[in-house]
C-alpha cells in the first residue's frame, strides 16, 4: 500500500508543479474507467516540459485477460489504459518517464 501512496503523492506534486496560473483547466490529468473492465490516464503535456520528449511505447500483456497496459503518447497527450489491477503501474510508468525526461533535459 505504500507505493501505491508514494506514486500518487508523486503524481499529485507532479501536477501541482505544473499549475502554474496559465496550464490551461480544461488539460490536466484525466483518469476514468473502460468498460473492458480497467482504467484510462490522460495526461497533457502541450504546456509541460514534456511536449515534444521522446516516449518508447509501453505493451505488456500478462496471463491473465485483466493482467495488461498500454501506454503512448499521443498529440502530446501520455495515454494510458490498463487492467482494473494497473492503474498504479501505468501512473508508475508515466513518473518514471517524467523523471527522466526532465533529468535528461537539465544535462
Amino acid at each position: 500500500m505504500r507505493d501505491q501512496h508514494e506514486s500518487l503523492r508523486a503524481l499529485q506534486d507532479w501536477y501541482a508543479a505544473q499549475c502554474d496560473g496559465q496550464w490551461d483547466p480544461l488539460s490536466g490529468i484525466r483518469i476514468g474507467t473502460l468498460d473492458s473492465p480497467g482504467w484510462s490516464l490522460r495526461i497533457d503535456l502541450s504546456s509541460t516540459g514534456l511536449a515534444g520528449r521522446p516516449f518508447t511505447e509501453v505493451k505488456v500483456q500478462g496471463d491473465d485477460d485483466d493482467d495488461w497496459c498500454h501506454c503512448r503518447i499521443q498529440s502530446e497527450v501520455f495515454e494510458a489504459f490498463c487492467g482494473p489491477d494497473h492503474l498504479v503501474d501505468v501512473i508508475a510508468i508515466f513518473l518514471a518517464w517524467a523523471v527522466a525526461a526532465a533529468r535528461n533535459a537539465a544535462h
